[in-house]
C-alpha cells in the first residue's frame, strides 16, 4: 500500500488505474496489440496510457521492438505494485456494485396503502434501489432507526420539519351538508338524544404535534374527554365510524379508500408531517432525491415540501 501511495503521488494527473491496467495487460501478453485487446481498449489508448506512466516515472517500462514489448528492469520492479493496484480497483468496483444491490430496509407508516407501497418498491427498482419495507407505528419507526434495525425511516414530525405533508380532516359514513366540520357541533347538551359522537385518532396520528392541539380544541369547545378517542388500530376505528355517527381523523386518500366522506376541520388546520432519516448519522439525501416523488405519492402528499409541485398541506 505504501508503494501504491508513492505511485499515486508521482502520477497525479494520469488515469492511474487505467494506465496501470494497460501496463499490466501489455506486460502479461508481451504485446501492445494483444494486451490492449485483453484490457478492452484500443492499442493507441494503451500506448498513450503506458507512455503517460513512463513520462511521470521518468523511466521506460518496456523495451519496444517490432514484435514484442519486453519489460525493462524498472518495469519488472514496478509491475507487482501496479498489479496490486489494478486488483484493488477491481475489488472496489465489485464492492460498489454489491452495495448498490444491498436492500434499503426502510420503516414506513401503516397508513400507506398496499398498492402505494407496491408502487414505491417498483419505482425504486427503476432507480436501481431495492427496498425492504417495514411497516410500523411512529414510535416503533424511531426505535427501529435508533437500534439500526433499518437503514432509514419515514419519521412523523411537525409540519415545519417535514419533507412531505398530508392534510388531515374528519371523515364520516354520512354525507355532511357543510364544507367544513366544526368540533363545536359535536358538543352534547343535557337534552341531546343518543350517545355523544366521537372523534377517533388512529395510531399514526397519536403523536404530540397532532394529538395535543386536537385535545386543546376539544377542551376549548366544551366536548367531553371521552369524545376524543385514540384507537388501537385503524380497522377498529373505521368500524366504529362505519356503524355510527362518529368521525375519523384521517387523510382524504384514507377516507376514499374506506368509503367515507372527508371534510377539513373548521377550527384548526392539522396535517401529518414526514421526514426521511437514516440510521447511524447516514445521509438519506440520495434516496430522497431519487424517490421523493414516489414517497409523496405513497404517503398521499402532492409532492415533497419545497418543490415546484407544492405540498398537500
Amino acid at each position: 500500500m505504501r508503494d501504491s501511495m508513492l505511485i499515486w503521488h508521482r502520477v497525479r494527473g494520469v488515469d492511474l488505474v487505467g494506465a496501470c491496467r494497460a501496463f499490466v495487460s501489455v506486460s502479461q501478453y508481451g504485446s501492445f496489440t494483444d494486451g490492449a485487446a485483453a484490457a478492452r481498449m484500443s492499442q493507441s489508448v494503451a500506448s498513450r496510457r503506458v507512455a503517460a506512466l513512463e513520462e511521470r516515472f521518468g523511466e521506460p517500462l518496456f523495451e519496444r521492438t517490432s514484435r514484442r514489448a519486453v519489460l525493462t528492469p524498472f518495469g519488472r520492479d514496478m509491475l507487482p505494485t501496479a498489479r496490486q493496484l489494478v486488483q484493488a480497483a477491481d475489488v472496489l468496483l465489485d464492492e460498489a456494485e454489491a452495495v448498490k444491490l444491498k436492500p434499503w430496509r426502510l420503516a414506513v407508516p401503516g397508513v400507506c396503502s398496499t398498492v402505494g407501497l407496491a408502487r414505491l418498491v417498483a419505482e425504486a427498482r427503476g432507480h436501481g434501489i431495492t427496498l425492504d419495507l417495514r411497516v410500523a407505528a411512529p414510535t416503533q419507526r424511531r426505535e427501529l432507526l435508533r437500534a439500526q434495525q433499518v437503514r432509514a425511516a419515514l419519521l412523523a414530525v411537525p409540519a415545519d420539519e417535514a419533507a412531505w405533508a398530508v392534510p388531515l380532516g374528519l371523515a364520516g359514513a354520512q354525507e355532511p351538508r357543510v364544507q367544513r366540520v366544526y368540533l363545536e357541533t359535536l358538543r352534547v347538551g343535557r337534552a341531546s338524544p343518543g350517545p355523544a359522537r366521537r372523534v377517533w385518532i388512529q395510531p399514526e396520528d397519536d403523536v404530540p404535534h397532532i394529538r395535543d392541539p386536537l385535545t386543546r380544541l376539544r377542551d376549548a369547545v366544551g366536548l367531553r374527554p371521552a369524545q376524543l378517542v385514540a384507537a388501537a388500530d385503524l380497522t377498529s376505528a373505521a368500524a366504529e365510524v362505519l356503524c355510527s355517527g362518529d368521525l375519523l381523523l384521517c387523510s382524504p386518500a384514507q377516507a376514499e379508500e374506506l368509503g367515507l366522506t372527508w371534510r377539513p376541520i373548521g377550527e384548526i388546520t392539522l396535517g401529518r408531517g414526514f421526514a426521511l432519516a437514516a440510521a447511524a448519522d447516514g445521509n438519506p439525501q440520495p434516496i430522497e432525491a431519487r424517490l421523493g416523488g414516489a414517497i409523496a405519492r405513497c404517503l398521499g402528499a402532492d409532492a415533497p415540501v419545497g418543490t415546484t409541485g407544492g405540498t398537500a398541506a
